[in-house]
């Protein structure tokens, strides 16, 4: 576990905590988040538990020195970013990494939970300790290279010596999934402690999992295409046309046909687009030049 005040040196704690606004939310929040996790403060100044909270978060996050920023959204001028959000009751609390709430909470807490809460947004942005970093990406290149058998070795080496190794497991399930093996794949995730179940890194692989048994269930391109040039309103047309897409590898492609829906109809079959647009995002690597695209295009179109 990270712990918080691990580094020896840090920014100033101005620039860890921000007064954010409509006009300057998707740069502190959003946009930042894509290097750094972001606590996001929903609060008021009429509202008594929100003057317990904020101090207590910032001081959690300046303690933190770095590993976490502070955002303070004050709802009562910022309307729009609160109703957007749904946030219904304050203090609301949103963590976000690479543009997605990742955790949260509602209401005070007492400053050892506080603690807990930052520490565990720290750690989901892949604030792993201990002295296995160097093993880990070694089996993280093997796959790479297709070297499965010795990823798999070494993958399973580090989870014996750290049954919560999350890229332990993570790689593991990884591995049978490159083998063609997406049930397997699950088996392995099923079978995650309880404890880093919902950890992002699970829950991508978790992701690829589910596009990969989509993939063998995909139509022709060809077909799906002038199905949707035929009819550009044929939401289900280009809903299928994305998922074809990704089946033959052409990726950023099915981002576009996904972004097209959502730009059409965001509410189409419950939110569709957007729900396998985040599969996606959680498929690809956190560096992918597609996700990091598609995600601040999303994001502007939600938060518009």
């Amino acid at each position: 576990m990270l712990e918080l005040g691990k580094k020896a040196n840090g920014p100033a704690a101005g620039d860890l905590v921000r007064d954010v606004t409509e006009a300057d939310f998707m740069a502190q929040v959003i946009d930042a988040s894509q290097s750094v996790p972001v606590i996001v403060d929903f609060w008021a100044a009429w509202c008594g538990p929100c003057k317990q909270l904020g101090p207590m978060l910032e001081a959690a996050v300046t303690r933190a020195r770095g590993a976490v920023r502070m955002a303070k959204v004050d709802v009562d001028r910022n309307q729009a970013i609160a109703a957007q959000l749904r946030i219904q009751s304050i203090p609301t609390v949103y963590a976000f990494w690479q543009g997605q709430p990742i955790d949260g909470f509602q209401g005070a807490l007492p400053q050892s939970e506080v603690d807990a809460f930052v520490a565990r947004v720290i750690e989901a942005a892949g604030g792993d300790d201990g002295g296995l970093e160097a093993a880990l990406d070694a089996a993280d290149e093997m796959l790479e290279q297709g070297a499965l058998a010795d990823a798999m070795q070494t993958f399973a080496a580090i989870v014996q010596e750290d049954g919560l190794s999350v890229r332990g497991f993570a790689g593991m399930a990884r591995v049978r999934l490159a083998a063609g093996d997406p049930d397997q794949a699950e088996a392995i995730l099923n079978g995650v402690p309880a404890e880093i179940a919902d950890r992002p890194e699970i829950e991508a692989v978790r992701a690829q999992i589910a596009l990969a048994r989509q993939a063998l269930d995909a139509g022709p391109v060809a077909d799906l295409r002038a199905a949707v040039e035929a009819n550009p309103e044929d939401h289900q047309a280009r809903f299928d046309l994305a998922t074809a897409l990704y089946a033959a590898g052409e990726v950023e492609a099915a981002v576009e046909q996904l972004l097209d829906l959502f730009r059409r109809d965001r509410e189409w079959n419950d939110g569709a687009a957007k729900a396998q647009l985040f599969t996606i995002f959680e498929a690809l690597k956190p560096n992918d030049p597609v996700l990091l695209n598609g995600r601040r295009r999303l994001s502007s179109m939600i938060f518009a």
